[in-house]
């Protein structure tokens, strides 16, 4: 059942006061429409004037609380955005992302298991399915072997500079790379050219790894 981007937003309030040990928050904290319309759809019930969460409601909570935090990350550590604006662009891209996109994402990041404030992410099934193989889809340059070989899966430069001269090499996601060498600079192929380059460049390329 699809509820209302406020009802999501409550849910994830009582995802989180689960998650710091509450038994559940007070019926005055919220607005009524808003959990009456969770109430109608079983997400939540009311006991001793407290809303909790049910089992169907955990698990919307947990879906919303997993694209919030995806969100966050992306925007920390790719998008390298400003500490204050992470949370209002998390929630805002959390209400767009939808069922597949979310794992797409979540594959793109490394399935992170933490948020940038050190907050568990919920897991997905792509994450589960990793976890099982025991190796991360996507993997930093400098955590490849020589010889190994995939495709770019993102840049993530702490300078517009670095990254524009990785542009102008013609390194972009989706682009083949293989590493050849690893000491003393990391040099790599990609398309038919070689190129050499430091460890901090070379940490801010990720590649999706042919495992």
């Amino acid at each position: 059942m699809m509820v209302s981007e406020r009802a999501q937003e409550q849910l994830e309030r009582l995802w989180m006061a689960e998650e710091d040990g509450s038994a559940g928050l007070s019926r005055s904290e919220y607005s009524i429409d808003v959990m009456r319309e969770l109430q109608g759809g079983g997400q939540v019930v009311i006991d001793a004037e407290t809303w909790k969460l049910t089992d169907s409601g955990r698990k919307e909570a947990s879906l919303a609380i997993r694209r919030h935090r995806l969100g966050e990350v992306l925007f920390a550590n790719v998008l390298n955005e400003d500490q204050q604006k992470i949370d209002d662009q998390a929630c805002r891209l959390e209400h767009v992302l939808f069922d597949g996109l979310d794992e797409s994402i979540c594959t793109l990041l490394g399935h992170p298991r933490n948020c940038p404030h050190g907050k568990a992410i919920p897991p997905g099934e792509c994450c589960r399915e990793m976890r099982s193989h025991q190796a991360a889809a996507i993997a930093s340059l400098i955590e490849l072997k020589p010889g190994q070989s995939g495709q770019v899966a993102f840049i993530q430069m702490g300078t517009s500079g670095r990254l524009e001269k990785l542009m102008a090499m013609g390194v972009l996601p989706g682009g083949s790379i293989k590493l050849l060498r690893a000491s003393p600079t990391f040099v790599f192929e990609s398309g038919y050219s070689q190129f050499a380059v430091d460890e901090e460049i070379a940490s801010g390329i990720y590649v999706r790894r042919e495992l």
